[in-house]
């Protein structure tokens, strides 16, 4: 097979060189461009070098590896993830059609992912939009925590704001401003701790700095330079979107 492009996106430093060093020797012919050390560092590679092949760690700081495939997936690439899901949740992976390794890596193991992802490549294989989305489904967590109220700053006073009012929360220097239909507010809460105790069917990310409500959402546009932002319905100001989340806008 000829030279096989991929990025390599795991936030423990030692497991990263661990794979990186188990790829070198089961799989010669590729070439790994990035090795990323959160999800956003992984969403830019995406963006920037369109690998054939993603090797994820499912959770990462900031942008979960969920979250990197889909953008992997709309790039062309195959997908496979790392985890320490236990036997249960393995079986998610499994129904899903979607490989992965359980950590530690096995050389046996690596070898066997490789082999498939060689047959995916050379076949085509399509669908996998779908298998990341059923996947999500099945590994998040019944009862799993979600924020209902966000309590934020306007001024001398802390406004307890219900999460159906937010519109949009935007990264600014130390603070994060939630801004609602007609109000808004800074609260000191980092933006991907914000990303865990949201509905990710309710928001998305669609910049490094911004998340959004999806039924907030009017349209996309992209200027002169390709650059695109998103209008939000009865409201003047316009928002980023980053090359790595336009898959999201797909159909729309």
């Amino acid at each position: 097979m000829s030279r096989v492009t991929a990025i390599v996106a795991e936030d423990e430093a030692p497991q990263r060189a661990a794979l990186l060093e188990m790829l070198e020797d089961a799989w010669p012919e590729l070439e790994v461009l990035a090795a990323c050390e959160d999800g956003l560092a992984a969403l830019d590679a995406v963006a920037e070098h369109r690998p054939q092949v993603a090797f994820l760690d499912i959770r990462m700081p900031g942008v979960s590896g969920l979250d990197v495939a889909r953008a992997a997936v709309a790039a062309g690439a195959r997908v496979v993830f790392t985890t320490a899901y236990d036997d249960y949740a393995l079986r998610a992976f499994e129904a899903g059609a979607v490989d992965y390794l359980l950590k530690p890596v096995a050389p046996a193991r690596l070898a066997l992912a490789i082999e498939r992802l060689k047959e995916q490549l050379a076949s085509g294989d399509d669908g996998l939009h779908a298998r990341i989305e059923e996947l999500e489904s099945r590994l998040r967590p019944r009862g799993e925590r979600q924020f209902r109220w966000i309590s934020a700053s306007i001024g001398d006073n802390v406004r307890m704001i219900g999460i159906d009012e937010v519109l949009y929360f935007q990264a600014q220097d130390k603070y994060v401003r939630v801004v609602t239909g007609d109000d808004e507010a800074v609260i000191r809460t980092p933006l991907k701790d914000l990303l865990a105790g949201l509905d990710p069917d309710e928001f998305w990310q669609v910049h490094r700095g911004v998340v959004v409500r999806v039924a907030a959402i009017d349209r996309l546009r992209k200027d002169e330079l390709g650059k695109a932002r998103i209008s939000l319905r009865g409201r003047g100001e316009t928002l980023p979107v980053s090359a790595a989340f336009l898959h999201r806008f797909r159909g729309m």
